[in-house]
């Protein structure tokens, strides 16, 4: 899968999981969404509108370092901005959601 042009989310998703199948990426996914959501919440509450800034960096720098050093594969963002957004925020709700249904076991 290369030069796919996708016709919906429905269609992209597993697409975008395939590109994160390393689990170490797919960590580093989560840990750049998490601060960037803590650096999106902390600036709104206190009014420190000069971190909005560091929201993506935070956000892309993990993700990236992860494609590069585990993936071996460019990031979904460059070709699919809003689609792999999408993407990133649905794979972290549901790692999130599974270890939720995990812990009650």
């Amino acid at each position: 899968m290369g030069k796919e042009e996708f016709k919906s989310f429905a269609e992209f998703y597993p697409y975008y999981l395939a590109e994160h199948s390393d689990a170490t990426s797919r960590k580093l996914h989560y840990i750049g969404t998490s601060l960037a959501m803590g650096l999106l919440i902390y600036a709104l509450v206190t009014g420190s509108w000069a971190l909005l800034i560091a929201v993506p960096v935070a956000g892309y720098l993990f993700a990236w370092i992860g494609h590069m050093v585990f993936e071996k594969n460019k990031p979904a963002t460059f070709r699919y901005p809003f689609w792999s957004l999408l993407g990133d925020f649905r794979m972290y709700f549901e790692a999130i959601a599974s270890l939720l249904k995990s812990e009650r076991k």
